[in-house]
C-alpha cells in the first residue's frame, strides 16, 4: 500500500509512509481499505444515505488486538478517527472524510450462556445477530426496534424500545466491556473494575475508547409475546392519543405501546383504498403470559374504530423486525427529538397538525412509550440522565432525493422548535444528528460535568471525537 495524506486532529494533513502503513497491517488478522480497493464504497457506505464521507484508511478489524493496533496507530500519528459499529447512527460519526475510520463491523460474535443468563457480544453485531441466539433458549436482551441497528452504539447511548419498560435500558443491562482507550490499553470495566469508566459508558456514547466486548443480563422471555398494530384514521389522531395517554397511566411494566403518525405503506392487512392516506398506528408488545396480555392491552384496543387490529400471539424475534422494511439502509435520514414527561394537549395538537404537512411518504413522527423499570433507576447511577422521561419524540424526515432534502428537513426542524416548550429539555443521545453539538450537554444534564472530567482523564487530545462530543474539561476546572 502506498504513502497517504491522512486527516490529523488539528485538521491538517499529514503524510503516512507506506512503510509505517505495511507496518500496521502485518500486525492485523484483519485488513487495511483504501479507495482502491473494490470493497471500499461499500465498507464506508452507512445507514444514513445523506452521509457520503470518504475515510483515507479504513481499518477493519478482526479482534480486540487489531483494535488495540488502530488505536494506537491514530494516535501516535495524531490522525482523525470515527469508529464504525453497526453503521446505524442518524448523525453519520462512523464514517470521517480523510482520517482513519476504526471498522468494527466483522467483528460479530454472540456467545450466550444459558444457565447463567449472560450473553458476550461483540462491537459489530446487531439486534439481529443478539436476538437470534438469546432466543434460540428463551431469553433476550432489551434492545431497539430496528434488528440492523448496531449493538454497540445502541448501549453506548442507551437503548430502548418493546422490552425496555419491564427489563430496563439496554445500558442497564450490561454487565462488563472491554474497552480500548485512547492511550491504547485495553482494559475491562464493570461495577467493580473501572468502575468510573464503566459509569461513564453507560450513556456517554464513543466519548471514551473503542468497546471490544460487551457483557449482558439476560432475561427469561418468549419466543411468543403479544403483539401487533392498531390502525386508525388520522381524523381520529387528537381523540385516540388523549385516549392512549389516559391508559398508559395504569399500564403494568409489561406493557409498552409506541404511536406512529404517516402515511399507510401498502400493507398486506391494510384495505388498499388506505395506503398513502394518513393513519396514526399504535404499535404495542406485551412481554408476559399472552392471557394477561389480553387483559392489560384490552383498553388500548378498545379506543375509537379502529381500521384494523392485528394484535396477537407472535415470536418476539420476527416482532422485533417488524419495522425493518420501513428503515432500510440507503435513504435519506434526518432525525429530531425530544423527551416529554408527559404529552398535553398542546403538544398534540402541534403533533398532528405537523403530520398533515408531511413533505414525503416515507416521514414519520412517533412517540416512544418507555418508563417502567428505566424511570426506577437513579438519574445518576449511569451517565444517561432521562430517567423521569414517559415518551421520547422522534420526527424522523425520510426521502429519496437530495432535491428534497430542504422541505423534509425544515419540515422537521420546524415541528422540533414547535414542541420545544413541551418538552423536557433532555435528548436521547442516539437521536441527535450531526448539526446539533450545541445541545449535547443539554441532553446530558447533570452528567454532563463528571462526564467531561472522565474525558480528560480518559481521552485528554479528544481522539474520540468522531459521536455527540464530550469535550475534555479544562486542567483548571477539574477539581
Amino acid at each position: 500500500m502506498p504513502a497517504h495524506s491522512l486527516t490529523t486532529l488539528a485538521a491538517g494533513k499529514t503524510i503516512i509512509a507506506a512503510p509505517a502503513i505495511e507496518a500496521l497491517a502485518s500486525q492485523l488478522r484483519g485488513s487495511i481499505l483504501d479507495a482502491s480497493d473494490a470493497t471500499y464504497d461499500e465498507a464506508r457506505a452507512i445507514w444514513n444515505g445523506m452521509v457520503d464521507r470518504r475515510p483515507g484508511l479504513i481499518i477493519r478489524c478482526a479482534d480486540a488486538a487489531d483494535v488495540v493496533s488502530a488505536v494506537r496507530f491514530a494516535g501516535d500519528n495524531g490522525l482523525l478517527v470515527s469508529v464504525r459499529g453497526g453503521g446505524h447512527g442518524i448523525a453519520g460519526n462512523a464514517v470521517c472524510d480523510g482520517g482513519v475510520m476504526i471498522d468494527l463491523s466483522q467483528m460479530k460474535s454472540v456467545r450466550v450462556d444459558a444457565a447463567a443468563q449472560r450473553a458476550w457480544v461483540g462491537p459489530g453485531a446487531t439486534l439481529a445477530d443478539l436476538d437470534r441466539e438469546t432466543q434460540a433458549v428463551g431469553l433476550a436482551v432489551p434492545t431497539g426496534i430496528n434488528s440492523t441497528t448496531g449493538i454497540a452504539g445502541l448501549t453506548l447511548g442507551g437503548g430502548f424500545g418493546w422490552i425496555t419498560r419491564k427489563f430496563g435500558l439496554t445500558l442497564d443491562n450490561l454487565l462488563s466491556v472491554e474497552v480500548v482507550t485512547a492511550d491504547g490499553e485495553l482494559r475491562r470495566a464493570s461495577g467493580s473494575e473501572n468502575p468510573d469508566l464503566f459509569w461513564a459508558l453507560r450513556g456517554g456514547g464513543g466519548n471514551f475508547g473503542v468497546v471490544t466486548a460487551f457483557e449482558f443480563r439476560l432475561h427469561k422471555l418468549g419466543p411468543q409475546v403479544l403483539a401487533g398494530l392498531v390502525v386508525h384514521p388520522f381524523g381520529d389522531a387528537e381523540m385516540v392519543l388523549k385516549d392512549y395517554r389516559q391508559a398508559l397511566e395504569v399500564a403494568p411494566d409489561e406493557l409498552t405501546c409506541w404511536a406512529v403518525m404517516r402515511q399507510a405503506p401498502p400493507l398486506p392487512f391494510l384495505p388498499a383504498e388506505w395506503h398513502g392516506k394518513e393513519v396514526l398506528i399504535l404499535a404495542m408488545c406485551y412481554c408476559g403470559d399472552i392471557t394477561e396480555g389480553e387483559k392489560a392491552t384490552a383498553r388500548l384496543r378498545s379506543i375509537g374504530t379502529p381500521i384494523v387490529d392485528v394484535v396477537g400471539p407472535a415470536p418476539f424475534a420476527a416482532w422485533q423486525q417488524a419495522f425493518d422494511p420501513l428503515l432500510t439502509p440507503g435513504a435519506r435520514n434526518y432525525w429530531k427529538s425530544h423527551d416529554f414527561t408527559d404529552l398535553s394537549d398542546a403538544a398534540l395538537g402541534i403533533l398532528t397538525g405537523a403530520v398533515r404537512r408531511l413533505p414525503g411518504p416515507e416521514c414519520e413522527v412517533f412517540i416512544a412509550h418507555v418508563g417502567g423499570a428505566a424511570g426506577r433507576v437513579s438519574a445518576d447511577a449511569t451517565a444517561f440522565p432521562q430517567r423521569s422521561s414517559h415518551f421520547v419524540m422522534n420526527v424522523h424526515a425520510r426521502w429519496r432525493e437530495q432535491a428534497m432534502d430542504q422541505a423534509c428537513i425544515g419540515w422537521a426542524r420546524a415541528l422540533f422548535e414547535a414542541t420545544r416548550p413541551h418538552s423536557a429539555g433532555t435528548a436521547y443521545i442516539n437521536f441527535m444528528p450531526a448539526d446539533e453539538a450545541d445541545r449535547v450537554q443539554e441532553a446530558y444534564g447533570g452528567s454532563y460535568h463528571r462526564l467531561a472530567q472522565l474525558k480528560r482523564r480518559y481521552d485528554p487530545s479528544n481522539l474520540f471525537r468522531m459521536n455527540q462530543n464530550v469535550m475534555p474539561v479544562a486542567s483548571s476546572q477539574a477539581a
